[in-house]
Formats: C-alpha cells, structure tokens, sequence
C-alpha cells in the first residue's frame, strides 16, 4: 500500500493548524502539528533558563530532551520529558523561544527525523515551516498558505483571548509575528520557503470554511 504525505506551509498565523486539522478531520487521516514541537524545545530552554540563541547550550540540552507525540479522542497531545505540555507550549513567550531555537540547525534536523518517524507508514497531513522543502520533498499534496500580517495577528489574538491571555495588545502580537516572520525567511536552516510545486493559498480575506474547501478540491482533483 501507498502511503502519502499532505504538506501545510506558511508563516505564523496564516491558518495552516485549523486547515490541517480540518483535512485530517475530513480525510480520516493522522495530523502532525510540527509547530508544537519546536514550540516544546522552545519551552524547555525557558524552563531550564537557556538563552534561546545560545547554539552551544541549546545542542546540549537537545542531546537530552525528550519530545513525544501523542493521539487521544482526535487530539494532538505533546510530551516534554514525559509531561503534557500541550496547554503550556501555547503560553505568551513560547512562540518567540520557538522560532529562536527552530533557527539551530540541530534542533530542525532532530524534529525533522521525528516527524518523519511519526509519519512513517501513515497517510499524514503536516504543517509547518520547511514540510515541502525538507521533511517531505515528494509529498503527494504541497500548500503555501499566506496573509497579511495584520490579519494573522488579530487572528491570533482572537485565539489567544478565548484562551483567557486578556492581558496581551494587539500590537505585542503584531511585532511578534513580524519578528517570527523576519526569523522564518532568513535563518539559514530550512528557512520558509513557497517550494515551486506548492498550490499557494491567500486566506487574507476568506473563512476557513472556504479555505479548507478550496484545499480539498485540489486534492479531491
């Protein structure tokens, strides 16, 4: 049997978590936030107080850290050294740990090896940053999901609020999403890339709804 992979790119915000969950819902399929496992190496360095920039602290802390992925009543649930850390990895500060650490060659090439561990032998819909480009090149299905910055940052507020974070601004969501954009395009391990073969996608100013519809008529095709 032939297995496939359904590759999910973009920046921060963008709406590529909802769609995917969306797909797998739809599709019957297993979905893989990759997002959420640099977000738990980004929350173990704030745990154990590691300048999330430090190349040399944070290769030793990944010769040990322990990342785990796990399933239960159609959630995606995250292990970090043998703690659920789902709601944890989603707090105020993680985001921009994460997108630091994802920026080390080595914490990229240990995810990179578990995501593709984790999908082995499956039909899989992942998200990311570099799932195209680097997890999986030959992916059946490849997307590239974009947005206005400004949109993605009140999408994210919205998200953050009904979380009950009532005490963040607009604009500290705003910069942080710049700030993971401009770490995103630059950084020189599997920087986020629109891969030629990507169907790319504007969700600007079009529901979910309509976005996952869009998305599934191209794999329906």
């Amino acid at each position: 049997m032939e297995y496939y992979q359904i590759a999910i790119d973009g920046p921060s915000g963008s709406g590529k978590s909802t769609l995917a969950k969306g797909v797998a819902n739809k599709l019957g399929i297993l979905y893989l936030d990759t997002g959420a496992m640099y977000r738990a190496c980004g929350l173990c360095a704030l745990n154990n107080k590691i300048d999330t920039k430090d190349e040399e602290k944070i290769r030793k802390m990944m010769e040990t850290i322990r990342i785990d992925i796990t399933h239960e009543d159609g959630s995606q649930h995250v292990w970090l050294d043998g703690k659920d850390v789902s709601t944890d990895i989603r707090l105020p500060g993680v985001s921009v740990a994460a997108s630091d650490v994802s920026a080390i060659p080595c914490v990229r090439e240990a995810m990179v090896d578990l995501q593709r561990k984790i999908s082995e032998g499956k039909n899989v819909v992942l998200d990311g940053r570099d799932i195209g480009s680097k997890v999986f090149p030959n992916a059946k299905y490849k997307f590239f999901l974009v947005a206005a910055a400004e949109e993605r940052a009140r999408r994210r507020l919205l998200e953050m609020k009904e979380k009950g974070a009532t005490d963040i601004t607009f604009e500290e969501v705003l910069r942080d999403i710049q700030y993971r954009d401009h770490q995103d395009t630059t950084r020189a391990s599997s920087p986020l890339v629109k891969v030629e073969d990507a169907i790319e996608i504007d969700t600007t100013s079009i529901s979910i709804e309509e976005t996952l519809d869009t998305l599934l008529s191209y794999i329906k095709e």
